[in-house]
């Protein structure tokens, strides 16, 4: 099991392309961790700004009367992939990592099931 700072670290080093990572509290809008980022991806604005798109998300599934769960949301921009993954299990609820992803260097695939291999191993 590890931590949020360990699993952050993990992501944006076996995932490649990875241009900065973050757990965030999607009920707060608070990121608990981030990682990367820059002068050009603020992390803090990203989990504030996915925060509203997850609660979005949810509102519309339950407006729907959808019964089913949000394994992942992935937005498409011209450079960059961010996708924003809810995690499951128990002490996870209210929680997503989200992972913005250089386009020419990923693999959406693989980042993906990276992503869920590295939730799995996450312990708060």
């Amino acid at each position: 099991m590890a931590n949020t700072e360990t699993i952050l670290k993990e992501a944006t080093t076996v995932i490649d392309g990875a241009v900065g990572a973050a757990l965030v509290d999607y009920t707060s809008g608070m990121a608990l961790g981030t990682i990367g980022g820059g002068k050009d991806l603020d992390l803090q604005v990203a989990a504030a700004g996915n925060t509203d798109v997850v609660r979005a998300k949810v509102r519309t599934m339950e407006q729907l009367g959808l019964k089913d769960e949000i394994e992942d949301i992935l937005i498409t921009l011209g450079t960059q992939y961010h996708l924003i993954r809810l995690l499951k299990g128990r002490n996870h609820n209210g929680l997503f990592l989200y992972l913005a992803l250089d386009k020419n260097r990923s693999n959406l695939a693989m980042a993906r099931h990276q992503l869920k291999k590295i939730e799995a191993d996450l312990e708060l």
